[in-house]
Protein backbone atom coordinates (compact mmCIF):
# COMPACT_ATOMS: atom_id res chain seq x y z
CA UNK A 1 0.00 0.00 0.00
CA UNK A 2 1.46 3.39 -0.99
CA UNK A 3 1.10 6.81 0.61
CA UNK A 4 -1.25 8.02 -2.13
CA UNK A 5 -3.80 5.36 -1.16
CA UNK A 6 -3.65 6.53 2.43
CA UNK A 7 -3.91 10.22 1.52
CA UNK A 8 -6.92 9.57 -0.72
CA UNK A 9 -8.64 7.54 2.03
CA UNK A 10 -7.96 10.22 4.65
CA UNK A 11 -9.42 12.89 2.34
CA UNK A 12 -12.61 10.90 1.81
CA UNK A 13 -12.86 10.17 5.52
CA UNK A 14 -12.57 13.89 6.22
CA UNK A 15 -15.45 14.61 3.81
CA UNK A 16 -17.61 11.98 5.53
CA UNK A 17 -16.85 13.44 8.95
CA UNK A 18 -17.83 16.93 7.81
CA UNK A 19 -21.15 15.66 6.41
CA UNK A 20 -21.93 13.73 9.58
CA UNK A 21 -21.07 16.72 11.77
CA UNK A 22 -23.44 18.86 9.68
CA UNK A 23 -26.15 16.20 10.06
CA UNK A 24 -25.59 16.09 13.82
CA UNK A 25 -26.14 19.85 14.00
CA UNK A 26 -29.29 19.65 11.84
CA UNK A 27 -31.03 17.02 13.92
CA UNK A 28 -30.57 19.14 17.04
CA UNK A 29 -32.80 21.82 15.52
CA UNK A 30 -36.04 19.81 15.19
CA UNK A 31 -37.56 19.53 18.66
CA UNK A 32 -41.31 19.12 18.17
CA UNK A 33 -43.35 16.30 16.63
CA UNK A 34 -46.14 17.11 14.15
CA UNK A 35 -49.53 17.34 15.87
CA UNK A 36 -51.89 15.58 13.46
CA UNK A 37 -54.95 16.86 15.30
CA UNK A 38 -54.09 20.40 14.23
CA UNK A 39 -53.87 19.63 10.50
CA UNK A 40 -56.73 20.69 8.22
CA UNK A 41 -56.02 17.65 6.08
CA UNK A 42 -53.75 14.66 6.57
CA UNK A 43 -52.12 13.33 3.40
CA UNK A 44 -51.19 9.65 3.30
CA UNK A 45 -48.79 8.88 0.48
CA UNK A 46 -49.03 5.38 -1.01
CA UNK A 47 -45.78 4.24 -2.63
CA UNK A 48 -45.93 0.68 -3.93
CA UNK A 49 -42.22 0.12 -4.59
CA UNK A 50 -41.44 -2.86 -6.82
CA UNK A 51 -41.63 -6.66 -6.91
CA UNK A 52 -44.67 -7.73 -4.88
CA UNK A 53 -44.73 -4.27 -3.28
CA UNK A 54 -47.51 -2.74 -5.39
CA UNK A 55 -49.79 -5.77 -4.81
CA UNK A 56 -49.54 -5.92 -1.02
CA UNK A 57 -49.42 -2.13 -0.62
CA UNK A 58 -52.60 -1.73 -2.65
CA UNK A 59 -54.32 -4.24 -0.37
CA UNK A 60 -53.28 -2.35 2.75
CA UNK A 61 -54.48 0.90 1.17
CA UNK A 62 -57.82 -0.72 0.34
CA UNK A 63 -58.29 -1.78 3.98
CA UNK A 64 -57.23 1.66 5.24
CA UNK A 65 -59.68 3.40 2.90
CA UNK A 66 -62.39 1.11 4.24
CA UNK A 67 -61.56 1.95 7.87
CA UNK A 68 -61.05 5.67 7.26
CA UNK A 69 -63.97 6.19 4.87
CA UNK A 70 -65.65 8.70 7.18
CA UNK A 71 -62.54 10.91 7.38
CA UNK A 72 -61.90 10.64 3.63
CA UNK A 73 -65.49 11.60 2.85
CA UNK A 74 -65.23 14.57 5.22
CA UNK A 75 -62.04 15.78 3.51
CA UNK A 76 -59.94 15.25 6.64
CA UNK A 77 -57.75 12.55 5.08
CA UNK A 78 -56.59 12.09 1.49
CA UNK A 79 -54.60 9.29 -0.13
CA UNK A 80 -51.93 10.28 -2.66
CA UNK A 81 -50.59 7.67 -5.09
CA UNK A 82 -46.82 8.00 -5.66
CA UNK A 83 -45.26 5.90 -8.40
CA UNK A 84 -41.65 5.79 -9.55
CA UNK A 85 -39.79 4.02 -6.73
CA UNK A 86 -39.11 0.96 -8.88
CA UNK A 87 -35.58 -0.35 -9.32
CA UNK A 88 -35.75 0.52 -13.03
CA UNK A 89 -36.57 4.18 -12.37
CA UNK A 90 -33.99 4.48 -9.62
CA UNK A 91 -31.26 2.95 -11.80
CA UNK A 92 -32.20 5.21 -14.72
CA UNK A 93 -31.31 8.31 -12.68
CA UNK A 94 -28.66 6.52 -10.57
CA UNK A 95 -30.32 7.59 -7.31
CA UNK A 96 -31.81 5.71 -4.39
CA UNK A 97 -34.88 7.96 -4.68
CA UNK A 98 -35.51 9.96 -7.88
CA UNK A 99 -35.83 13.70 -7.20
CA UNK A 100 -39.44 13.92 -8.43
CA UNK A 101 -40.48 10.99 -6.23
CA UNK A 102 -38.77 12.52 -3.19
CA UNK A 103 -40.55 15.81 -3.80
CA UNK A 104 -43.92 14.02 -3.83
CA UNK A 105 -43.07 12.08 -0.67
CA UNK A 106 -42.28 15.31 1.15
CA UNK A 107 -45.81 16.58 0.41
CA UNK A 108 -47.19 13.79 2.64
CA UNK A 109 -47.08 13.66 6.42
CA UNK A 110 -47.51 9.88 6.46
CA UNK A 111 -46.33 7.31 3.91
CA UNK A 112 -47.43 3.71 3.30
CA UNK A 113 -44.50 2.15 1.42
CA UNK A 114 -44.13 -1.21 -0.25
CA UNK A 115 -40.87 -3.19 -0.42
CA UNK A 116 -38.15 -2.03 -2.82
CA UNK A 117 -35.28 -3.92 -4.44
CA UNK A 118 -31.79 -3.11 -3.14
CA UNK A 119 -28.93 -4.12 -5.47
CA UNK A 120 -26.26 -6.37 -4.05
CA UNK A 121 -22.97 -7.76 -5.34
CA UNK A 122 -23.62 -9.95 -8.38
CA UNK A 123 -26.92 -8.31 -9.31
CA UNK A 124 -27.29 -6.74 -12.77
CA UNK A 125 -27.94 -3.32 -11.21
CA UNK A 126 -25.50 -0.54 -10.28
CA UNK A 127 -24.59 -0.17 -6.59
CA UNK A 128 -27.19 2.47 -5.67
CA UNK A 129 -28.11 3.01 -2.05
CA UNK A 130 -31.10 1.28 -0.49
CA UNK A 131 -34.27 3.32 -1.03
CA UNK A 132 -35.26 2.53 2.56
CA UNK A 133 -32.01 3.83 3.99
CA UNK A 134 -32.16 6.93 1.78
CA UNK A 135 -35.76 7.68 2.78
CA UNK A 136 -34.97 7.31 6.47
CA UNK A 137 -32.11 9.79 6.09
CA UNK A 138 -33.93 12.26 3.80
CA UNK A 139 -37.02 12.39 6.04
CA UNK A 140 -35.04 11.89 9.27
CA UNK A 141 -37.08 8.84 10.25
CA UNK A 142 -34.90 8.11 13.24
CA UNK A 143 -36.97 5.43 14.99
CA UNK A 144 -37.83 2.05 13.52
CA UNK A 145 -40.61 0.53 15.62
CA UNK A 146 -41.34 -3.20 15.26
CA UNK A 147 -43.77 -5.02 17.57
CA UNK A 148 -43.94 -8.82 17.88
CA UNK A 149 -46.79 -10.44 19.80
CA UNK A 150 -47.45 -14.16 20.37
CA UNK A 151 -49.63 -14.28 23.52
CA UNK A 152 -49.69 -18.07 23.84
CA UNK A 153 -45.87 -18.07 24.03
CA UNK A 154 -45.69 -15.17 26.45
CA UNK A 155 -44.09 -12.95 23.81
CA UNK A 156 -44.94 -9.26 23.90
CA UNK A 157 -41.94 -7.42 22.46
CA UNK A 158 -41.50 -3.94 21.03
CA UNK A 159 -38.23 -3.06 19.32
CA UNK A 160 -36.96 0.51 18.98
CA UNK A 161 -34.20 0.36 16.40
CA UNK A 162 -32.17 3.51 15.76
CA UNK A 163 -32.76 4.12 12.09
CA UNK A 164 -30.36 6.73 10.70
CA UNK A 165 -26.95 6.05 12.26
CA UNK A 166 -24.82 3.04 13.15
CA UNK A 167 -23.37 1.01 10.30
CA UNK A 168 -26.07 2.22 7.88
CA UNK A 169 -25.37 5.97 8.10
CA UNK A 170 -22.68 5.84 5.42
CA UNK A 171 -23.17 2.26 4.29
CA UNK A 172 -22.55 3.05 0.63
CA UNK A 173 -19.50 5.23 1.34
CA UNK A 174 -16.95 2.78 2.65
CA UNK A 175 -13.40 2.87 1.34
CA UNK A 176 -11.44 0.40 -0.74
CA UNK A 177 -8.14 1.79 0.49
CA UNK A 178 -6.23 -0.72 -1.62
CA UNK A 179 -6.76 -4.12 -3.20
CA UNK A 180 -6.04 -5.63 0.22
CA UNK A 181 -7.90 -3.27 2.56
CA UNK A 182 -11.54 -2.17 2.72
CA UNK A 183 -13.03 -0.03 5.51
CA UNK A 184 -16.61 0.85 6.48
CA UNK A 185 -17.79 3.25 9.19
CA UNK A 186 -20.13 3.27 12.19
CA UNK A 187 -21.65 6.57 13.31
CA UNK A 188 -23.21 7.54 16.65
CA UNK A 189 -24.25 11.05 17.71
CA UNK A 190 -25.40 12.18 21.14
CA UNK A 191 -28.71 13.51 19.78
CA UNK A 192 -29.30 10.37 17.73
CA UNK A 193 -28.78 8.08 20.72
CA UNK A 194 -30.82 10.23 23.11
CA UNK A 195 -33.89 10.66 20.94
CA UNK A 196 -34.31 6.93 20.23
CA UNK A 197 -33.80 6.14 23.93
CA UNK A 198 -36.35 8.73 25.00
CA UNK A 199 -38.93 7.44 22.51
CA UNK A 200 -38.47 3.88 23.82
CA UNK A 201 -38.82 4.91 27.47
CA UNK A 202 -41.82 7.14 26.75
CA UNK A 203 -43.50 4.22 24.98
CA UNK A 204 -42.75 1.94 27.94
CA UNK A 205 -44.20 4.46 30.37
CA UNK A 206 -47.37 5.12 28.36
CA UNK A 207 -47.99 1.43 27.74
CA UNK A 208 -47.08 0.31 31.27
CA UNK A 209 -44.17 -1.86 30.14
CA UNK A 210 -41.98 -2.54 33.14
CA UNK A 211 -38.64 -3.19 31.42
CA UNK A 212 -36.42 -1.58 28.76
CA UNK A 213 -33.45 -3.63 27.55
CA UNK A 214 -30.51 -1.84 25.91
CA UNK A 215 -28.81 -4.05 23.31
CA UNK A 216 -25.23 -3.36 22.15
CA UNK A 217 -21.81 -4.95 21.71
CA UNK A 218 -20.17 -2.29 23.87
CA UNK A 219 -17.58 -4.71 25.22
CA UNK A 220 -16.01 -4.84 21.74
CA UNK A 221 -17.37 -1.83 19.80
CA UNK A 222 -16.36 0.40 22.66
CA UNK A 223 -16.68 3.89 21.19
CA UNK A 224 -19.97 4.03 19.28
CA UNK A 225 -21.79 1.20 21.07
CA UNK A 226 -20.35 2.48 24.33
CA UNK A 227 -21.82 5.92 23.63
CA UNK A 228 -25.20 4.40 22.79
CA UNK A 229 -25.23 2.36 26.02
CA UNK A 230 -24.20 5.24 28.29
CA UNK A 231 -26.73 7.69 26.85
CA UNK A 232 -29.59 5.16 27.01
CA UNK A 233 -28.71 4.39 30.63
CA UNK A 234 -28.68 8.10 31.46
CA UNK A 235 -32.13 8.58 29.88
CA UNK A 236 -33.36 5.52 31.78
CA UNK A 237 -32.54 7.23 35.08
CA UNK A 238 -35.41 9.65 34.36
CA UNK A 239 -37.86 6.71 34.41
CA UNK A 240 -37.36 5.16 37.87
CA UNK A 241 -40.50 3.02 37.63
CA UNK A 242 -39.01 1.15 34.66
CA UNK A 243 -36.34 -1.54 35.03
CA UNK A 244 -33.35 -0.90 32.77
CA UNK A 245 -31.03 -3.74 31.86
CA UNK A 246 -28.46 -4.16 29.10
CA UNK A 247 -27.46 -7.14 27.01
CA UNK A 248 -24.91 -7.88 24.31
CA UNK A 249 -26.45 -8.59 20.93
CA UNK A 250 -25.04 -12.12 20.62
CA UNK A 251 -26.47 -13.43 23.89
CA UNK A 252 -29.74 -11.61 23.21
CA UNK A 253 -30.29 -13.64 20.05
CA UNK A 254 -29.84 -16.78 22.15
CA UNK A 255 -32.13 -15.65 24.96
CA UNK A 256 -34.99 -14.93 22.55
CA UNK A 257 -35.30 -18.68 22.02
CA UNK A 258 -35.07 -19.42 25.75
CA UNK A 259 -38.72 -20.13 26.60
CA UNK A 260 -38.37 -18.99 30.21
CA UNK A 261 -36.06 -15.99 29.80
CA UNK A 262 -37.71 -14.44 26.75
CA UNK A 263 -40.91 -13.71 28.68
CA UNK A 264 -39.03 -11.07 30.70
CA UNK A 265 -38.21 -8.92 27.66
CA UNK A 266 -40.66 -6.13 26.87
CA UNK A 267 -39.11 -3.10 25.16
CA UNK A 268 -35.76 -3.18 23.36
CA UNK A 269 -33.68 -0.18 22.26
CA UNK A 270 -30.74 -0.90 20.00
CA UNK A 271 -28.48 0.44 17.22
CA UNK A 272 -29.34 0.14 13.56
CA UNK A 273 -27.64 -3.06 12.38
CA UNK A 274 -28.48 -5.12 15.47
CA UNK A 275 -32.09 -4.00 15.25
CA UNK A 276 -32.33 -5.02 11.62
CA UNK A 277 -31.07 -8.53 12.35
CA UNK A 278 -32.82 -9.33 15.61
CA UNK A 279 -36.27 -8.14 14.52
CA UNK A 280 -36.19 -10.63 11.66
CA UNK A 281 -35.40 -13.36 14.19
CA UNK A 282 -38.20 -12.14 16.44
CA UNK A 283 -40.70 -12.08 13.57
CA UNK A 284 -40.19 -15.82 13.08
CA UNK A 285 -42.00 -16.47 16.37
CA UNK A 286 -45.02 -14.65 14.96
CA UNK A 287 -45.04 -16.58 11.70
CA UNK A 288 -42.17 -15.08 9.71
CA UNK A 289 -41.18 -11.72 8.25
CA UNK A 290 -44.25 -11.84 6.02
CA UNK A 291 -46.41 -11.27 9.09
CA UNK A 292 -44.54 -8.30 10.55
CA UNK A 293 -45.00 -4.61 9.90
CA UNK A 294 -42.69 -1.75 10.63
CA UNK A 295 -43.05 1.93 11.55
CA UNK A 296 -40.39 4.53 10.77
CA UNK A 297 -41.01 7.58 12.92
CA UNK A 298 -39.56 11.08 12.66
CA UNK A 299 -40.65 14.41 14.04
CA UNK A 300 -42.10 15.68 10.74
CA UNK A 301 -42.76 12.50 8.75
CA UNK A 302 -43.66 8.87 9.39
CA UNK A 303 -43.37 5.89 7.02
CA UNK A 304 -44.97 2.45 7.45
CA UNK A 305 -43.84 -0.67 5.62
CA UNK A 306 -43.30 -4.44 5.63
CA UNK A 307 -40.02 -5.71 7.07
CA UNK A 308 -39.36 -8.11 4.17
CA UNK A 309 -38.04 -7.62 0.66
CA UNK A 310 -39.65 -7.26 -2.75
CA UNK A 311 -39.61 -10.98 -3.73
CA UNK A 312 -38.95 -10.43 -7.47
CA UNK A 313 -38.97 -14.20 -8.01
CA UNK A 314 -42.68 -14.31 -7.16
CA UNK A 315 -43.37 -11.71 -9.86
CA UNK A 316 -41.18 -13.54 -12.38
CA UNK A 317 -43.10 -16.76 -11.70
CA UNK A 318 -46.48 -14.99 -11.94
CA UNK A 319 -47.30 -15.57 -8.27
CA UNK A 320 -47.47 -11.95 -7.08
CA UNK A 321 -51.25 -12.03 -6.76
CA UNK A 322 -50.79 -14.74 -4.10
CA UNK A 323 -48.42 -12.60 -2.01
CA UNK A 324 -49.12 -12.34 1.72
CA UNK A 325 -50.41 -8.83 2.62
CA UNK A 326 -50.22 -9.39 6.40
CA UNK A 327 -46.96 -7.49 6.80
CA UNK A 328 -48.46 -4.39 5.19
CA UNK A 329 -51.71 -4.83 7.11
CA UNK A 330 -49.73 -4.95 10.37
CA UNK A 331 -48.00 -1.78 9.22
CA UNK A 332 -51.45 -0.28 8.62
CA UNK A 333 -52.32 -0.99 12.27
CA UNK A 334 -49.33 1.09 13.35
CA UNK A 335 -50.22 3.83 10.88
CA UNK A 336 -53.73 4.11 12.32
CA UNK A 337 -52.36 4.27 15.84
CA UNK A 338 -49.81 6.90 14.88
CA UNK A 339 -52.38 9.28 13.39
CA UNK A 340 -54.62 9.04 16.44
CA UNK A 341 -57.11 6.42 15.18
CA UNK A 342 -56.43 4.00 18.04
CA UNK A 343 -59.89 2.39 18.10
CA UNK A 344 -59.61 1.54 14.41
CA UNK A 345 -56.05 0.31 14.92
CA UNK A 346 -57.23 -2.01 17.70
CA UNK A 347 -60.10 -3.21 15.52
CA UNK A 348 -57.80 -4.05 12.61
CA UNK A 349 -55.30 -5.77 14.90
CA UNK A 350 -58.07 -7.88 16.43
CA UNK A 351 -59.32 -8.83 12.96
CA UNK A 352 -55.81 -9.81 11.86
CA UNK A 353 -55.33 -11.98 14.95
CA UNK A 354 -58.56 -13.79 14.07
CA UNK A 355 -57.75 -14.19 10.37
CA UNK A 356 -54.10 -15.16 10.85
CA UNK A 357 -54.12 -17.27 14.03
CA UNK A 358 -57.52 -18.11 15.51
CA UNK A 359 -60.06 -18.69 12.75
CA UNK A 360 -57.82 -19.04 9.68
CA UNK A 361 -60.61 -19.64 7.17
CA UNK A 362 -58.23 -18.74 4.34
CA UNK A 363 -54.64 -19.93 3.96
CA UNK A 364 -51.91 -17.90 2.31
CA UNK A 365 -49.27 -20.09 0.67
CA UNK A 366 -47.75 -17.76 -1.91
CA UNK A 367 -49.08 -20.06 -4.62
CA UNK A 368 -52.37 -21.08 -6.19
CA UNK A 369 -52.76 -23.63 -3.40
CA UNK A 370 -53.87 -20.75 -1.18
CA UNK A 371 -55.94 -17.60 -1.42
CA UNK A 372 -55.01 -14.46 -3.32
CA UNK A 373 -53.90 -11.23 -1.69
CA UNK A 374 -57.24 -9.62 -2.56
CA UNK A 375 -59.25 -12.53 -1.14
CA UNK A 376 -57.40 -12.23 2.14
CA UNK A 377 -58.04 -8.48 2.22
CA UNK A 378 -61.74 -9.13 1.74
CA UNK A 379 -61.62 -11.66 4.58
CA UNK A 380 -60.04 -9.09 6.90
CA UNK A 381 -62.64 -6.44 6.04
CA UNK A 382 -65.49 -8.90 6.54
CA UNK A 383 -64.04 -9.74 9.96
CA UNK A 384 -63.79 -6.06 10.85
CA UNK A 385 -67.48 -5.64 9.98
CA UNK A 386 -68.42 -8.52 12.28
CA UNK A 387 -66.39 -7.00 15.11
CA UNK A 388 -67.80 -3.49 14.66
Amino acid sequence: MNNENIKSAVKKFEELLIKQQERAERIKQDKEFVDYSKLDKLTIGVCGGDGIGPVITHEAERVLRFLLADKVDAGKIEFKEIDGLTIENRVAVNKAIPDDVLAELKKCQVILKGPTTTPRAGDPWPNIESANVAMRKELDLFANLRPVRVPEKGIDWTFFRENTEGGYAVGSDGLNVSDDLAVDFVVATSEGCERIARLAYEYARKNKKERVSIITKANVIKTTDGKFLKICQKVGEEYPEIITDDWYIDITTAKLIDEKRRRDFKVFVLPNLYGDIITDEAAEFQGGVGTAGSANIGKKYAMFEAIHGSAPRMVKEGRDKFADPCSMLRAAVMLLSHIGEQEKADLLEQALDICMFKEKKLAITGRDTGCTCTEFGDYVMETVKKLS
